[in-house]
């Protein structure tokens, strides 16, 4: 598991491989990430955006901006966690994500980066 904590966020991130399949006559591997934020502050938070940098061994670097986690803007109160799942295509067996979530205090309205630390992903039979 990799975490990280910002300003009393902490994230922790755990990944699997989910395999491979053909699509438009070309390989994609899939990677599953879940991503747990506890807010070990005093105030309550929003997390209102995130951005993404997705690292691909085979392709150049891309960014992904856009509003909350799989359609949610979840609340999370102090001593509370917010759990979700995804996933990223890769056109190779090996890549990474970084990033951060926007964040946003409910008790001063002052909005904040929470670090989101580079996990990898690696097929099992990419590593020898």
């Amino acid at each position: 598991m990799i975490t990280q904590v910002t300003r009393g966020i902490k994230v922790s991130i755990r990944t699997s491989f989910e395999g491979t399949f053909f699509k438009n006559y070309k390989m994609h591997y899939a990677f599953g990430y879940t991503i747990t934020i506890e807010n070990q502050g005093k105030d309550t938070v929003q997390l209102v955006g995130r951005h993404w940098d997705i690292l691909d061994s085979l392709k150049e670097p891309e960014t992904v901006d856009g509003e909350g986690v799989v359609g949610k803007k979840p609340v999370i109160k102090p001593g509370k966690s917010h759990t979700y799942s995804s996933g990223c295509l890769l056109a190779s067996p090996i890549g990474a994500m970084k990033g951060f979530y926007n964040m946003v205090s409910l008790a001063t309205a002052e909005e904040f980066e929470a670090e989101i630390p580079t996990f990898k992903f690696a097929a099992p039979f990419a590593l020898n």
